[in-house]
């Protein structure tokens, strides 16, 4: 499921936003300020609809501190300003994309589709020792064959696979998988593991996933 964070200060059409997009299949996130979308950054959205007109900062500002700290997530700016020189602005600090309210809501659901695409083209592709997982198609095989995951098993060996190489703890797994306090879903956590580790594991192949006794699981290299 797409991550997707909205800056939105206005609380009807936040909600609105949220709803809707909800309906397509996100999950959402949402922030009513410059300040709550810096703290909404730690969930690692993988895409971002971003108001200019914040009551603590401006959205350009905002922007160009994302990109200064390395966050590089689409973003599409959703703003009534409509001059020309507040695209270029817009575009100038990071922006990938910019619509104007009012707006189509199938128009924003379209250019979020097609930002997310192209987020993808270049990082669909996700390969650990023989093991390979395409984000797009959600599709996991090893040496050529094809693997059957659950939903679940496939985020969390994506999960895995972008910490390749990396002791990846069971806090990390709650927080950022199942979002979720991790006292409660320790236990789950250890079945879903196992369970994808039988289904990764092929005979005459090297062990990919280790456990690292007392703190968690690293995919790769052995620890």
């Amino acid at each position: 499921m797409t991550r997707l964070l909205i800056v939105e200060d206005e609380p009807s059409l936040r909600r609105n936003l949220e709803r809707g997009l909800e309906e397509e299949g996100y999950e959402v996130a949402l922030a009513a300020s410059a300040g709550q979308a810096r703290g909404a950054l730690a969930q690692q959205p993988d895409l971002i609809v971003l108001d200019l007109m914040l009551p603590d900062g401006d959205g350009v500002d905002l922007l160009r501190e994302f990109r200064s700290t390395q966050h590089w997530q689409p973003v599409l700016i959703l703003t009534a300003r409509d001059s020309v020189e507040d695209r270029v602005a817009g575009l100038d600090a990071g922006a990938d994309d910019y619509l104007v309210k009012p707006f189509s809501f199938d128009e924003l659901v379209a250019r979020l589709r097609a930002l997310r695409r192209r987020a993808l083209d270049g990082q669909s592709l996700l390969s650990v020792g023989g093991l390979q997982v395409d984000r797009l198609r959600r599709t996991v095989s090893r040496s050529g064959q094809l693997l059957y995951v659950s939903n679940r098993q496939f985020d969390l060996l994506t999960y895995l696979m972008q910490n390749a190489n990396s002791v990846v703890t069971r806090e990390m797994i709650a927080r950022d998988v199942w979002k979720e306090d991790t006292a409660t879903w320790t236990n789950v956590i250890d079945v879903q593991i196992a369970q994808l580790r039988r289904k990764i594991e092929l005979p005459g192949l090297p062990m990919v996933l280790h456990t690292v006794r007392g703190q968690g699981y690293q995919l790769g290299n052995p620890p």
